[in-house]
């Protein structure tokens, strides 16, 4: 397939975009680069390898190419709570504007799969399990943006949403910001963290399974299009507290308070449920244990260059 990646050198899409090529599609990637990240060193000289270093926001760039693509996966974005509050016209002309241009160049039969977040749940009900179907209620901007966005590809043919669950394992273009990520690097370097809010709980999922469930999606593209679908963990619905106690298990000597005083700027709290995308014949290949001693194994030797905390 002739497919396109935006923000393919990030960190979902560095792991997504090598292994498209390796199974022998046809990728290009646009990317404006921001972190200044090589993060698809390894396949720059791939024949069905093209990197465009440019912005999903230049109109006459997306205008010349799109129409090229079988598939396209929309990932440039600015992720997270803390960078879209810091730079918020930035969040909504990439995270939604962007994507609205997109959707308008689009023809019926190209296919888009697009990752969102489910942080669009906001704060859910007490003892609410959080499906498909619950009312959206985003508490940020990013959250918001996000949720704006899943809205406009899915008024269009050919489209599929996975409302992510918050990402964590090793890729190419790191990110230590994320949370399981930032617990074991904090773990394994100070050996000690202090936790606001630790009653606070969301759902995970290893990188990995992001990657398998979208190679997953163009084979079976047919029967998940439009459709939305939670992606995460079914055991993996934590509170921040739990999360540190299953870390401990591992590193023995780390240790972790709950604090009384701060507040965490990220108030979302809610569990979901992921069983919409395992009825449809998908099956979870990483769990959380594994994802965690992976990054036990592997964080020490992270360079300086190859991650970002955002």
């Amino acid at each position: 397939m002739n497919i396109l990646v935006t923000g393919g050198s990030g960190y979902i899409g560095s792991l997504l975009t090598i292994e498209l090529i390796n199974l022998g599609h046809n990728v290009t990637v646009v990317d404006n680069l921001m972190f200044k990240q090589n993060s698809l060193g390894e396949i720059n000289n791939k024949k069905n390898f093209k990197l465009i270093v440019g912005d999903v926001r230049d109109h006459s760039l997306m205008k010349s190419i799109i129409k090229n693509f079988d598939l396209i996966i929309p990932l440039a974005a600015l992720v997270g709570a803390p960078i879209c509050d810091l730079r918020p016209a930035e969040a909504i002309e990439i995270n939604e504007e962007s994507i609205k241009f997109m959707s308008k160049l689009l023809s019926n039969s190209q296919m888009v799969i697009m990752p969102v977040s489910n942080s669009g749940y906001g704060i859910g009900k007490p003892n609410e399990i959080c499906t498909e179907e619950t009312a959206l209620n985003p508490i940020s901007l990013y959250g918001r943006s996000k949720v704006a966005a899943e809205k406009i590809v899915m008024q269009r043919e050919n489209s599929i949403c996975f409302r992510l669950a918050t990402v964590f394992g090793m890729s190419p273009r790191m990110r230590l910001d994320l949370l399981v990520n930032y617990f074991v690097n904090e773990a394994l370097k100070r050996k000690k963290l202090t936790i606001f809010e630790g009653h606070f709980r969301r759902n995970y999922v290893h990188i990995k399974d992001v990657i398998s469930v979208f190679l997953f999606t163009i084979i079976n593209f047919e029967n998940l299009k439009s459709n939305i679908f939670n992606f995460g963990l079914e055991d993996a619905n934590l509170s921040k507290l739990q999360l540190a106690k299953k870390i401990q298990e591992y590193i023995k000597d780390f240790v972790f308070v709950e604090s009384k005083e701060g507040k965490d700027p990220d108030k979302r709290n809610y569990i979901v449920s992921n069983k919409k995308i395992l009825s449809m014949g998908y099956e979870f290949k990483f769990d959380l244990d594994l994802g965690i001693q992976e990054l036990i194994d592997k964080l020490p030797f992270l360079s300086e260059g190859n991650h970002s905390n955002v």
